[in-house]
Parts: C-alpha cells; sequence; structure tokens
C-alpha cells in the first residue's frame, strides 16, 4: 500500500515541475528591451510605415501604400490612464502607455502596451473606403490635449474628404477608462449615392510579450496572439502560427469583438451593437499580424450623414473594466481548464481584498476559507493517518509474521485495515484534494493583474513573483517536514528515503513560484499541521 502512496506522490511531483517551467516562462528572466517598457513620446513620434489601406482589405497596409508621418505631427493625448500618440495622416493610434500600470516594480516608466519602436510595432488603426476608394489623408485642430483636472471627457477630432465625402474620425477619452471611443462621421456631400465601409483593426509584429519570458524547456508559454468572439465561440483563440498559416478564415456576426492578447494586457475591437460586422485575421508581408473587423458597404444617400462607431480597449485585464466594455471580453483573462474553481477562487479574494486591503493577506484568509470547505474530507483522511500511526507497531508484527508470503501477508493487511476501519492511502488523500484547488489558483495568481507589482509585508513587494530571497520556499520546506512528521513512517527504508526527499524537491520547485502561491501553501500547511495534530492527539488518547 505504501507503493501505491507513491505512486499518487509522482503526479503531483510532475505537476509541480510543470509549474515550474510555467512559471519560469511567464516571469521576465532579464528586462525586456529597453526601448519597449521606457519608449517616450520621441519613439512614438517614428511610426514604422502606418500607413493607408489598399483597394482591398486582404493584406493592411501594403508597402507600396506607405505613409511616413511627419515625427513633430504627431497627435499626443495624456489622460489619467492612457498616454496616446496619434499618426494624423491617418488616425492611427502609434503609441499607448498606461501611466497607472508601472514598466517595472518601483520604477516610474509607464508600461508600454503599443509602440512603432525598434523593438516592437503595435498599432490601432482604421480605414475608410468611399467607393472603393481608400486614399484618405487627415488633418487635426492642434498636436496636443490633455485631460485637466475635473474635466470627465476629452475629444479629439481629425478631419479629412474622399471621394467628396467629408470625414471626421473622432476619437472620446473618458477619465478612468481604457476604452476610446471612435467615431467615423461620413457626410456626403456629392449629388449622388456612395458606398462607404470601414476597416478597423490591429497590427502587430511578432516581437515577444514585454511582460512574458520566453526562457525554458518546454511548457506553455503566456498566450499571446488573437482573441475573437461571436455567440459561437465567445473567446476564440488564434495563435500568431495560426494566422500565419491561414487557419482562420472569417467570422461574420452581430455580436463579438476582436482583441490581441498578452500577459497581463489586452487591446480589442468592439463594434457597436447590432452592428453585423466581418472579423478576419492575416498575416502581411512583412510578418505583421492584422486582427481586424470589417463593416459591410452601407449606402450614404446625397446631404445624408452616416456614423460607425467602436471602441477600441487598450489596457490591463481587470475584469471589472473589462465587463464593463463588452460581454465576454473578460473571458480574455486565461484562467486554464480549471477556470470553474480559478473564478469564484477570484471572486472571493477580491471580496476578501475590499475588506482589509491587501492581497497577500487576502490569501491567507483565502487558503483559511478553503481549508475550512475541505476539512470533512482532511479530518477523515487525518484520522485515518493517525490510526496508521497508532497502530504502527501491530502492522509491522503482521508484516514480520507472514513477511515470507506476501499474498497472506496483503490478506492478513486487509482483513485489518477493515477490522480497524482504516484507509492505506488516506495520507494521500488531503494533497490530492487541495491539488485542483493549488492548481486554480496557480492561474488565478499568474493572470491576475490585480496582483502584479502588489505588496505583502517586509521584504515581499510583488506577490507575482517569486521570492528574491528564496525564505518564504525554505519555510514552506520547513512546514512541509513538519507535516511529514506527523505521518506515519514508510516501513521500506527506500520509500521512507524518498519521503524525506520530498520536502527539499518541493522546496526547490518553490524558489521559482510567485510568492502569492507560496504562501497559499505555507498557510494550507500550518492549518494542516494545527488540524492533523489535533486528530492525532484526539485518536492516540481513545486507542
Amino acid at each position: 500500500m505504501d507503493v501505491k502512496r507513491i505512486i499518487l506522490l509522482i503526479p503531483l511531483a510532475i505537476v509541480a515541475y510543470l509549474l515550474v517551467i510555467k512559471w519560469n516562462e511567464d516571469t521576465p528572466q532579464s528586462q525586456a528591451p529597453q526601448s519597449v517598457l521606457t519608449a517616450t513620446q520621441s519613439d512614438a513620434q517614428q511610426p514604422d510605415d502606418v500607413t493607408q489601406a489598399p483597394a482591398t482589405a486582404s493584406e493592411l497596409p501594403a508597402a507600396d501604400n506607405a505613409r511616413a508621418a511627419n515625427s513633430s505631427a504627431l497627435v499626443s493625448v495624456n489622460t489619467d490612464v492612457l498616454n496616446v500618440r496619434i499618426n494624423p495622416n491617418d488616425g492611427a493610434i502609434v503609441y499607448a502607455a498606461l501611466p497607472q500600470q508601472k514598466a517595472q516594480l518601483h520604477g516610474e516608466e509607464p508600461f508600454v502596451l503599443m509602440s512603432t519602436s525598434s523593438s516592437m510595432y503595435y498599432v490601432a488603426q482604421s480605414n475608410v473606403f468611399v467607393n472603393g476608394q481608400y486614399r484618405l489623408t487627415l488633418a487635426a485642430d492642434r498636436t496636443d490635449y490633455r485631460l485637466e483636472d475635473g474635466q470627465n471627457q476629452l475629444v479629439v477630432d481629425l478631419h479629412g474628404t474622399l471621394n467628396g465625402v467629408d470625414v471626421i474620425k473622432r476619437f472620446t477619452f473618458t477619465r478612468g477608462d481604457y476604452a476610446v471611443k471612435q467615431d467615423i462621421l461620413l457626410n456626403n456631400q456629392n449629388s449622388h449615392a456612395v458606398d462607404a465601409r470601414v476597416v478597423n483593426e490591429l497590427v502587430r509584429d511578432q516581437s515577444a510579450d514585454p511582460t512574458s519570458s520566453s526562457k525554458g524547456i518546454g511548457g506553455i508559454h503566456s498566450y499571446l496572439g488573437a482573441i475573437f468572439s461571436s455567440p459561437d465561440a465567445r473567446a476564440k483563440k488564434v495563435s500568431l502560427s495560426d494566422i500565419k498559416d491561414g487557419k482562420f478564415g472569417s467570422i461574420t456576426s452581430a455580436e463579438g469583438w476582436a482583441a490581441m492578447s498578452q500577459h497581463y494586457f489586452l487591446a480589442a475591437l468592439v463594434p457597436q451593437a447590432k452592428d453585423v460586422v466581418t472579423y478576419k485575421a492575416s498575416m502581411d508581408s512583412r510578418q505583421r499580424a492584422h486582427v481586424s473587423y470589417e463593416t459591410p458597404d452601407a449606402t450614404i444617400q446625397a446631404g445624408q450623414q452616416l456614423d460607425l462607431s467602436a471602441q477600441i480597449y487598450m489596457g490591463p485585464k481587470e475584469k471589472v473594466q473589462l465587463e464593463k466594455v463588452s460581454p465576454y471580453l473578460s473571458k480574455t483573462i486565461d484562467y486554464g481548464w480549471l477556470w470553474f474553481l480559478a473564478s469564484p477562487l477570484f471572486w472571493l479574494l477580491t471580496k476578501i481584498h475590499s475588506v482589509i486591503g491587501n492581497w497577500g493577506w487576502s490569501i491567507v484568509l483565502l487558503t483559511c476559507v478553503v481549508k475550512a470547505i475541505l476539512l470533512p474530507l482532511s479530518a477523515k483522511a487525518y484520522r485515518s493517518m493517525a490510526k496508521m500511526r497508532k497502530l504502527g507497531p501491530e502492522m509491522n508484527r503482521i508484516k514480520e509474521q507472514y513477511g515470507s508470503d506476501r499474498q497472506k501477508m496483503s490478506q492478513k493487511m486487509m482483513e485489518f485495515y477493515q477490522k480497524e476501519k482504516i484507509n492505506p492511502l488516506g495520507g494521500c488523500l488531503p494533497m490530492v484534494i487541495q491539488m485542483p484547488v493549488f492548481l486554480a489558483l496557480y492561474w488565478m495568481l499568474s493572470e491576475s493583474i490585480e496582483l502584479r507589482h502588489a505588496p505583502f509585508m517586509l521584504w515581499i513587494h510583488d506577490l507575482s513573483a517569486q521570492d528574491p530571497y528564496f525564505i518564504l520556499p525554505i519555510i514552506m520546506g520547513i512546514s512541509m517536514f513538519l507535516q511529514q512528521m506527523l505521518n506515519p513512517a514508510p516501513p521500506d527504508p527506500m520509500q521512507a528515503k524518498v519521503m524525506r526527499m520530498l520536502p527539499v524537491i518541493f522546496t526547490f520547485f518553490f524558489l521559482w513560484f510567485p510568492a502569492g502561491l507560496v504562501i497559499y501553501w505555507i498557510t494550507n500547511n500550518l492549518l494542516s499541521i494545527a488540524q492533523q495534530y489535533f486528530i492525532t492527539k484526539q485518536i492516540e488518547s481513545k486507542l
């Protein structure tokens, strides 16, 4: 039966190893390129061929239509949550920084989501077609906009004319909101009707995610790629490799959105409600992914106007923010296949945090709640372990008496277990029970930007990063060793050595785990020790 215990612990060790690899890839081992993390306005003012659209939307933009903007003419827009630079020639957003999300812990530079620096090409642009023509040049009223104190909204207009149609591209920024409303206002000045459509798209090269590392052997990288939403698939992932291979065709729907997702952050295009649009993904000749949606041709009668609006979200994957923008956009927060556990865990964690205001202590209290919920199952297992510990001499006597006849010994041991109502695998049950919770919590802590750069106390300044001094993993290993001392020792010397090595092995694994996850495991171990000690004393007093 001790062999079965080892067999049950092997998958646990494998899972822990895979989690180490996963965390090693998700956590930057070296700083991201400085040109990306600390891109300034001068970086943003050099857009690498932000372009006009070609006659068809199959590849946007075309190289022969590239138009470089005057570096001094970029429109600067600064709000409390967004620093944006807009190319006035075509209205493309060529730079987006998030002043409330710092690039590095204790740093002052904002995180740069979009840029056209030498290390990244990532823009949000739209292309207007009027009777098939697309060569539209816009002009801004001024080049500097700032959301002042007491001001709730900021409107930025760019004007142009295309094929006899006056075009206004209007951006509306709102205080505290990462979603920017984009209105394309078309006023037909012709004496005849025209057909118009718009292609809104996110264009990104294949540069690495600045908040994720590509190091490690095996495992899974943090997802970097497109996500589309429609009634048939609320959050369909289309990786950059799938886009390159042409594995995604198109989706036509009156619901949904198109997004480019990376670790912690998101850019998304959300059409106005009830508009039937076609979502597409393609790779251009420069290996830049285009994630877009295209409106159908709309007829504008002479003297009439048409407003084609959308929302452009550029910000963190904060559940509350995403839910305000569009249904199912919060599904871009990837909790893995255990999302049905991770989602309620995150909900409970946020409720606790709303009361105590510290994410670290919130994790401690969350662990207490989870432990209380699992108390009946773990208590039963601890009682079985306590009985096995107390009745160890009798079990050894049976093994010595029938050691030469393994079949007879197994029969007698089973009779003994039934008589004493002992589950020989009970010792592994608490660990097996908590593994799904552990995995769900890992994904939740890894994907929740609320914990990025969130301090706990003393030397722990970022719960989403590893302990810089490895103190927490060592404490975890000690707590695991103390818990192991309360378990009955395997009679086989080799198995006993393996069991004694587990705290060392898991301490090594946990060196690279996020501090928040180690805090959960330490708290769980300490609660288990207290519970197991109490139950063991209770059982020993009765036997």
